[in-house]
Parts: structure tokens; sequence; C-alpha cells
């Protein structure tokens, strides 16, 4: 059944388990993501995913259906995650003079387990916005109106985010380069 005829089963109905099926689409995705964007906390990655699919629940009415549900969710991940920030003690990016800051990562060339750590580790660099916007285009493939139009800012924004993204991740990341060339 697509996402559509489940949304109206949910809307119309009530129908849990119709909701219960869109989560289990989704969840693992959506946990993958928070984790990325958290530095690898799995604990709050997965508080997070959880606060997002009771609050996806809760608002299943206001879906338009000018996204796709996944990018709705996200949305509802992102204002989350957002939140979270807010309510800790803020996280402070790596300053351009840091010795950590452009530091290749070369622990672990070869095992994706690893790079993906890495890819956690060098995204903590960035704020969060900068961070989830390099997330969505890199590895969910989001189009950067698709990213705009979730995160609420302008699609010039987007664009700087990822160029400017790209550019640092590529020299914290060199050492996966040179490891694979090797």
């Amino acid at each position: 059944m697509e996402d559509g005829a489940l949304i109206t089963r949910v809307r119309e109905q009530g129908d849990q388990r119709a909701f219960a099926e869109l989560v289990k689409r989704y969840q693992s995705q959506l946990r993958y993501s928070l984790r990325q964007l958290t530095g690898w906390d799995a604990a709050l990655a997965d508080d997070l995913a959880q606060e997002t699919l009771i609050k996806a629940y809760r608002s299943i009415g206001q879906f338009r259906g000018e996204a796709k549900f996944f990018t709705w969710l996200y949305k509802i991940a992102y204002h989350c995650f957002l939140a979270q920030k807010r309510s800790r003690k803020p996280e402070q990016p790596l300053e351009e003079g840091h010795e950590d800051a452009h530091e290749p990562y070369a622990a672990g060339v070869g095992n994706p387990a690893d790079l993906h750590r890495d890819f956690a580790r060098a995204l903590m660099l960035f704020p969060p916005d900068q961070r989830m916007a390099l997330h969505l285009h890199l590895q969910r493939e989001m189009t950067h109106q698709e990213i705009a139009d979730l995160m609420d800012c302008p699609l010039g924004t987007v664009k700087s985010h990822i160029q400017r993204g790209r550019d640092k991740l590529q020299q914290a990341l060199a050492g996966w380069n040179t490891g694979a060339t090797a």
C-alpha cells in the first residue's frame, strides 16, 4: 500500500496499523539520519526519532501531501533536533584555527562502519543547520529545493551550506581518499 493510502487510513479511521506500517518504512532511515546529526549519539537519536514519530502521529492531519511523507517526517525531526539543541548547552563547532578542524580522519580506512562514524564526527564540525543540509543532500539525496522547504530557509542558503560543507568535508575526510587509492 502506498504512503498516501496509509495516511488516509490514519486520518479518517485512526488506523494505528497503517501508521505502524509508515513507522516500519521510515524509522530506520530516520534514526540513522538523527545519529549522523547527533554525532552518533544513539540514545539521543533514538529519543529524537521517537519524539518525531509521536508528533507525526498527532499532527498527521496537517500533512498536506505537497511533499513526500518522508520529507515531512524529516521536517518534524529537524525541528525536534533544533529544540533539543536549544535546550542543552550550546555546542560550538570547531573553529578554523583549531588543531582538529581540518585534520583528516584516517582510522579504519576501508571499513564502511568506520567511514559512517568518521563522517558523523566530521559533520560535528558544522553548525546544526549546515549539518542537516549536508546530510540530507549527501546521504538522503534530497534536492536543494526539498532541503530549503524542509528547513524553511532560502534556496541560496542551502546551496551555500552544501558547497562550503563539501569543501570542509573533503578536507576532514582526506585520509579516506588517500587510503582508497593506496
